[in-house]
């Protein structure tokens, strides 16, 4: 079947469409129909079907005599130390901590959080919540304290399952001391805390609260798995809300199964046995989805990585990955590559490893613009495909259906809606625009499962977020536009649509020209208060290793390009060199905090901020301009 076969097949029949993917789930009972819409505009799906997911990600594999596959490789070369867990082991093993914690009182239901780095026991700790029926929220390990005392009151975990420490490039990150510290914020406080104490350092534990990992599992009995219903909730996982109180996510479990199951084979193009390499972080979506659930539920082996792609220890460390554990699809961010890029641009490294098992490389988490993703393809010989979702979905709105029928790829397009979406764009009055028209990105209710059915106790809040401003879609927060094709074009988001002198602009497409430049390794475009146009667009550069040239002649080079390729109307004149750019720690460009610097306004310190210190560099560039006053 062709792409527009199966998205057709969705369309005409999408009760008929996921009934048929629930297939490649084990169900205690089966649901008798998929889609409940008898609260729209709150959908539930597989509502009245029983299951388990720590059954359909491991037990099932091991039942199927599959017990001696690797599970997981953890690769961490910030400690120089590999090693491998198979699907049996893995299932002993969560198994385990699942008896200890129900000793302890966990039950279905029950919230608790996880804060770890990357490591096997991470993953462990969520499917030991998930053989329970307990929800668990992932915070990302070595978060602020105050960031973790307010998830803490806002889901009241009975426990928390927490390492000593982390570790990053040349330092140890206290994990301890931060939670002790948000514990003691809290208004609610946990049970007990489990502690996994790692060799690099030995936390001190509170006597009668805090349990060493263990100690703590030592002769209990091991759990079975409890059946829920669909539509209980897996997790929850608090993204950024634009008020400042984090947004609690939340993911049922019967559609999150079937969704993730789909994906593996359909977009990933692996079968079960293959290895799959997601490098993200279990804080964030993408290692929900794609380190932990998908491909364990899938039957691939999953990798682990600590590390970062530059520095641990050099630019080729992803490859070195890739080749030693004979990587099938691989999916990161298009920041890696531009950090990989910046310190190799020739692609010397890619050349010093094997390759050949590669099949594909998958970009998410921001825009992928053209440049990094054609350096990619032409260093490596793959394909590199773009895609596009986020934390509320789970797994991706708009992809290139690999697994399906490969689509010709149209670099800065993350190709087409996949089926269960009806991607639309919108004007401000909510009407549909015409192909190349730029607005406001909204999908039809009602989303597909395993996408977001509300927000964790704000039911309030996720109606006025996602559904209010256009009544019958989910409002996604993004900009962009369709072309003749079908194909989208996701340019930014809404807010980083610009109004200059009445044009409606968009960074993204600035961006693009920026990062065409040879000498450019890196580059943001925001929108600055400017009495005359109303806003002005303002670029930052950074530069590739090795570039002798002045920064004044780049600059010049820049703003002329953009000239040429959009015009005068964008009104783009100014630019700034700096050695790096304000990020999360998954790799986002911290623009709307930029903005707020260089308008001169107040902001709070993001919580997700890579390094605080690039701020006052990023202000001291701008008043070289004139702005930041």
């Amino acid at each position: 079947m062709s792409y527009a076969d199966v998205y057709e097949s969705w369309k005409s029949d999408p009760e008929g469409f996921w009934m048929e993917a629930a297939r490649n789930i084990d169900w205690v009972k089966p649901p008798s129909r998929a889609l409940n819409a008898d609260n729209a505009p709150l959908y539930t799906w597989f509502q009245d079907g029983l299951v388990n997911t720590c059954w359909n990600a491991v037990d099932r594999h091991v039942e199927a005599g599959r017990g001696e596959q690797t599970a997981i490789i953890h690769d961490s070369p910030i400690t120089q130390s590999k090693r491998e867990i198979s699907y049996i082991e893995l299932r002993n093993r969560v198994a385990s901590l699942a008896g200890a914690l129900r000793a302890k009182g966990v039950e279905k239901g029950d919230r608790v959080i996880i804060y770890m780095p990357m490591i096997p026991e991470a993953l462990e700790a969520m499917l030991a919540c998930a053989r329970l029926g307990a929800i668990h929220s992932v915070v990302f390990g070595g978060f602020a304290a105050n960031e973790l005392a307010v998830r803490i009151d806002d889901c009241k975990p009975k426990a928390i399952i927490a390492a000593s420490c982390g570790l990053e490039p040349g330092r140890v990150v206290h994990y301890k001391p931060l939670l002790d510290g948000a514990i003691d914020m809290a208004s609610h406080k946990p049970e007990f805390c489990v502690i996994f104490q790692r060799e690099q350092e030995v936390a001190h534990l509170t006597e009668g609260r805090d349990f060493n990992w263990h100690g703590f599992q030592y002769g209990v009995q091991p759990a079975d798995c409890v059946p829920v219903e669909g539509d209980h909730p897996a997790y929850i996982l608090y993204t950024s809300g634009t008020t400042g109180a984090p947004k609690g996510v939340i993911r049922h479990t019967g559609g999150h199964l079937v969704a993730l199951s789909w994906t593996m084979k359909n977009i990933y193009n692996v079968d079960p046995g293959d290895v799959f390499w997601a490098a993200s972080d279990v804080g964030w979506v993408v290692g929900h989805s794609y380190i932990c659930y998908a491909p364990l539920i899938h039957g691939n082996t999953t990798i682990v990585f600590e590390g970062k792609p530059v520095g641990t220890p050099d630019a080729g460390t992803f490859w070195r990955v890739i080749s030693e554990h004979k990587v099938k699809s691989f999916f990161t961010a298009p920041t890696a590559f531009r950090a990989v890029k910046r310190e190799d641009p020739k692609g010397e490294f890619v050349r010093k490893y094997d390759l050949s098992g590669l099949n594909a490389i998958y970009l998410a988490g921001e825009r992928a613009d053209p440049d990094t993703i054609e350096w990619t393809r032409e260093m490596t010989g793959k394909p590199v495909y773009d895609h596009w979702w986020q934390t509320e979905t789970g797994y991706t709105i708009v992809g290139n259906p690999v697994g399906i029928e490969p689509l010709p790829v149209k670099p800065g397009s993350p190709t087409v809606a996949m089926p269960g979406y009806d991607v639309q764009i919108l004007d401000e009055a909510g009407q549909e625009v015409a192909p190349g028209e730029l607005g406001a990105i909204a999908i039809k209710l009602p989303l597909p499962p395993g996408t977001l059915p509300n927000l964790w106790n704000a039911e309030d809040r996720f109606r006025k977020s996602y559904l209010e401003h256009f009544p019958g879609y989910y409002e996604t927060g993004d900009a962009g536009m369709k072309d003749e094709d079908g194909y989208l074009w996701i340019m930014a988001r809404t807010d980083d649509v610009i109004n200059v002198a009445g044009h409606r602009l968009s960074t993204g497409a600035m961006e693009e020209v920026l990062a065409a430049h040879p000498d450019v390794g890196e580059c943001a475009v925001i929108g600055v208060t400017d009495q005359l146009k109303g806003q002005a667009p303002v670029g930052f550069l950074c530069l590739n290793s090795g570039v002798g040239r002045d920064a004044s002649e780049v600059i010049a080079e820049v703003v002329q390009m953009v000239r040429d390729k959009i015009g005068p109307v964008a009104a783009f004149k100014q630019a700034v060199v700096v050695d790096r750019l304000p990020k999360t720690r998954s790799g986002k460009i911290l623009r709307a905090t930029m903005v707020k610097i260089a308008d001169g306004e107040d902001f709070k310190m993001p919580a997700t901020i890579d390094d605080p210190d690039i701020l006052s560099e990023i202000r001291t560039a701008l008043q070289g301009i004139g702005y930041a006053k």
